[in-house]
C-alpha cells in the first residue's frame, strides 16, 4: 500500500508525518501542527489499528473541535471485540464511524460529475471488482 501512495501521491508521500513511536500521533507536535496547517475542521482518519493507531488522535482532535470521520475497515484490530471496543469508545466520544465505501460516495457527490465518475472507476476497482469476480 504504501509504495501504491508512493506512486500516486508522490509528492504527499514525501511530506508525510513520521510518528516516532507516540501512542496519540494528535500529541505529536509535529503531526498536530501539519494537521492545523491546513486549516481543516474536518478531518478523514484510519489507522493501521484502530484500537491503538485510531482510537486516540481521533478521540483527542474531536476534543479539540475537529469533526472527526474514521474509516474503521481501512484499519483493523488484532481481535473483533479490540475493533469493537474502539469503534464504540470513539463513537462515544463524537467521532463519526464510516467506511471506505461511504467516504468515497460521500465525497464524490455525484457519480455523473467527473469527479464521480473518478470516485467510481476507483472504488469498483479496489472494493467492488473482487467481490463481483469472486
Amino acid at each position: 500500500m504504501l509504495k501504491d501512495i508512493q506512486v500516486i501521491a508522490d509528492e504527499a508521500y514525501a511530506r508525510r508525518i513520521k510518528r516516532p513511536g507516540v501512542v496519540d500521533a494528535w500529541l505529536y507536535p509535529d503531526f498536530k501542527n501539519a494537521v492545523l496547517a491546513t486549516g481543516k475542521k474536518k478531518l478523514i482518519m484510519a489507522g493501521l489499528t484502530n484500537d491503538v493507531c485510531i482510537v486516540y488522535p481521533a478521540i483527542s482532535a474531536v476534543e479539540d473541535g475537529f469533526e472527526v470521520q474514521v474509516v474503521v475497515d481501512a484499519g483493523g484490530s488484532p481481535s473483533q471485540v479490540a475493533d469493537e471496543t474502539a469503534i464504540r469508545r470513539m463513537e462515544k466520544a463524537g467521532v463519526v464511524i464510516t467506511s471506505t465505501n461511504q467516504v468515497m460516495a460521500e465525497l464524490a457527490t455525484d457519480w455523473a460529475s467527473p469527479k464521480g465518475a473518478a470516485i467510481q472507476k476507483i472504488m469498483y476497482e479496489e472494493s467492488l471488482k473482487p467481490l463481483v469476480e469472486a
